[in-house]
């Protein structure tokens, strides 16, 4: 049995709980909460399996995997149907640069220990915080948009879902919690139209996870 910690809100978790779901694996889902108790996930237990004290963390056959990216290469690698990563080498590079872009340029300096340390740090308001991340999503969904714009139908790449929408969806996600209009996105408000009525994305919805608020 696959064992995923996670937290509703988390994109990072969201992109492994769509993923799960797209391949069609059972998974049990036990909850950190991010802001609860000071944050459990910095507590003793979840620091035993994640020195990093970040989510998601996934359990299998007695490995402790982390980073999502990895365990996103991971579930591709060891269950691989459906494919996230289709056609030639070239397309995955492609498909693979679309989700750093969004994982590694645009999520890390919006997520939650980035804006608390704003905070701490330099006393940034909620109002504060809140213009840094859109001034981040922005910039960085003009960039994918211009990226997208070859692509044709509802899906980041080709006519079926990969690597890319399991990443950007969880973002897009983000921005609108944050007031960042899709409007100047057309091709990205697209993919999120779409990917988000298909029943693993709907599933793996912050708002159908056990421990929503």
């Amino acid at each position: 049995m696959l064992t995923l910690h996670t937290y509703f809100r988390s994109s990072a978790a969201y992109r492994v709980r769509i993923a799960l779901n797209l391949k069609g694996l059972a998974y049990e889902s036990v909850p950190v909460h991010l802001v609860r108790d000071g944050g459990q996930h910095h507590q003793p237990a979840f620091k035993a399996l994640n020195p990093a004290e970040l989510l998601p963390v996934l359990q299998t056959d007695g490995h402790v995997l982390t980073q999502s990216l990895s365990i996103l290469e991971y579930l591709e690698e060891r269950y691989p149907t459906p494919s996230l990563l289709p056609g030639s080498p070239e397309q995955r590079a492609f498909i693979r640069s679309l989700a750093l872009d969004v994982a590694c340029e645009i999520h890390p300096v919006n997520n939650l220990r980035v804006q608390q340390q704003l905070t701490a740090s330099f006393g940034a308001t909620d109002a504060q915080r809140r213009e840094w991340v859109q001034h981040w999503m922005r910039l960085g969904f003009a960039a994918l948009e211009q990226r997208l714009a070859g692509q044709s139908g509802d899906f980041c790449v080709g006519g079926q879902v990969t690597l890319a929408d399991v990443v950007l969806i969880p973002q897009v996600f983000n921005a609108l919690r944050f007031g960042v209009t899709l409007a100047d996105y057309p091709r990205i408000e697209r993919v999120w139209n779409h990917c988000t009525q298909l029943p693993a994305f709907e599933a793996a919805s912050p708002a159908r996870q056990g421990d929503a608020e």
